[in-house]
């Protein structure tokens, strides 16, 4: 934990897992279509690269690779999070529930028109470049950018003006302890209902749950629960994970996981 200042902002760390989980799915699908795209296209005798193949790395390399998109993710995120408006940049959520026109400016879903006035007016040019080098979007014009940062400003908003559920474990309790997935203890963290309430209706009446279960939480970085959802709908974390042992007895999530407490932000 050497590495992290404790001072930085929390909105701003909100902001970069936010931003982390959109880069990084928006990588992973670049990679997938690359590796789809030669296994169709090669003709020569080298081996097939399926696309859900991982080519194999020492541990070296691994660590190389992850630290590589720690920091790339660390300057998309602050040079994208110094654009916006200071009223953002401070958000909270007392702040959102005191004030109507924050309500009314920020009106949620964002969308890209949102963002382009938010944000690309003072952004670096040169950021649209580097995610177009990273294969995180096609062409470096500013329509890709702000499709990309619009539902990015959404979960940050949303993340920090939303309503804490009746607390099981204290935000204070739970934020020393770390996130319940990959254990990192210096980022914010949010509520995931471990049986989601778009189900809740159909869990009681089917018999999944009694109602008293059905507000139990687990305490998530920003990161691991954007995963958790990506993971399962929310019929299957009802039925089948609606608890964190249940879902860290999958390898899928296990190894995100560990992926995750692997990424730390560098001070600036």
């Amino acid at each position: 934990m050497a590495d992290h200042d404790e001072n930085l902002d929390p909105q701003l760390e909100t902001f970069r897992d936010c931003l982390s989980d959109a880069l990084i799915g928006r990588m992973t699908q670049s990679s997938t279509k690359t590796k789809t795209k030669r296994r169709r296209t090669k003709k020569d005798s080298q081996p097939e690269i399926l696309p859900n193949s991982t080519p194999k790395q020492d541990n070296d390399d691994d660590g190389t690779a992850a630290e590589d998109l720690a920091e790339f993710i660390d300057y998309i995120a602050t040079e994208a999070f110094e654009s916006l408006p200071e009223d953002l940049r401070s958000l909270t959520r007392p702040a959102w529930t005191a004030s109507p026109h924050l309500q009314s400016r920020y009106a949620l879903p964002l969308t890209s028109s949102d963002t382009s006035a938010l944000i690309l007016p003072t952004l670096d040019p040169a950021i649209a470049s580097s995610l177009t080098a990273y294969g995180v979007i096609d062409n470096d014009d500013a329509d890709a950018v702000s499709a990309l940062l619009a539902p990015v400003l959404t979960a940050y908003v949303t993340t920090l003006t939303a309503t804490p559920p009746p607390p099981r474990q204290g935000r204070a309790q739970a934020e020393e302890e770390g996130c319940e997935l990959c254990g990192r203890d210096w980022v914010p963290l949010t509520y995931h209902h471990l049986i989601p309430r778009f189900v809740h209706d159909k869990a009681l009446k089917r018999g999944w749950h009694p109602a008293e279960a059905l507000q139990n939480v687990a305490w998530l970085c920003r990161l691991c629960h954007s995963f958790v959802h990506r993971f399962a709908s929310h019929e299957e974390l009802a039925r089948y994970y609606f608890t964190v042992d249940r879902l860290l007895a999958e390898e899928e999530v296990v190894k995100f996981a560990r992926y995750a407490s692997r990424v730390r932000w560098k001070a600036r």
